[in-house]
């Protein structure tokens, strides 16, 4: 008898490219960019955000959409600096987010009322790569308490993010991190990615960070 083989996940894929395709319609409809968040564990892409809601949020309306895999820590950390509803999605061991969660957190969101959507994806250098959420830009943090060679390791993160955040810059005289090394092997994979370094402690240590913010929101007044 002949045998039959079902590729499941170019089924699975292709389904969620769809579904980001909605996403994508909807937040263009919107006027709202989306920026989705990715990194390894503990890079620091929630603090990031507190900080982000603390500065900004008075003079720009930020949504959030974050993931985790079993807990909503990181949401009920940034429901404390904003009066707007965050949307956690718990994948329950999934190591990433999809389109289907993005699109389901959407229903919640005003997007009239919407400058930009951050989207803190699962901490996870791999499988985050491959999944189109419908943003506009991943944008990939980068820990100088990581090896400089990540970008080589897992290129397909960095070739397919927009922007590249170093963070926690603060400690650097205390590791050994070579900044221009790190430089160099993420521009080795991706000559285009814009760069920005920053650390969330240090005073005037997010400044890039918060231009790049207010340059990607629409510039509108809240009513």
């Amino acid at each position: 008898m002949a045998v039959r083989t079902i590729d499941v996940r170019e089924r699975v894929m292709a389904r969620n490219d769809e579904l980001a395709a909605q996403v994508r319609a909807r937040l263009a409809a919107a006027g709202v960019p989306a920026l989705n968040l990715v990194s390894s564990p503990g890079a620091g892409k929630t603090l990031l955000l507190e900080r982000t809601l603390q500065a900004l949020g008075a003079e720009r309306r930020l949504a959030v959409i974050t993931g985790d895999v079993q807990t909503q820590n990181d949401a009920d950390r940034l429901a404390r600096h904003t009066d707007r509803l965050v949307q956690a999605v718990v994948t329950h061991g999934a190591c990433h987010l999809d389109a289907c969660q993005i699109l389901s957190a959407l229903e919640s969101i005003d997007l009239e009322a919407t400058d930009l959507l951050f989207i803190e994806n699962v901490g996870n250098l791999v499988c985050p790569a491959n999944w189109d959420l419908g943003e506009s830009a991943k944008v990939v943090l980068f820990s100088v308490t990581e090896g400089e060679d990540k970008p080589v390791k897992y290129p397909t993160m960095f070739q397919r993010a927009g922007v590249l955040v170093f963070t926690k810059l603060d400690l650097l005289p205390y590791v050994p991190f070579q900044l221009d090394r790190a430089v160099a092997f993420a521009r080795q994979v991706n000559p285009a990615l814009r760069i920005l370094s920053t650390s969330s402690l240090a005073r005037g240590g997010l400044d890039p960070w918060y231009g790049f913010v207010r340059a990607q929101a629409r510039a509108r007044a809240p009513a």
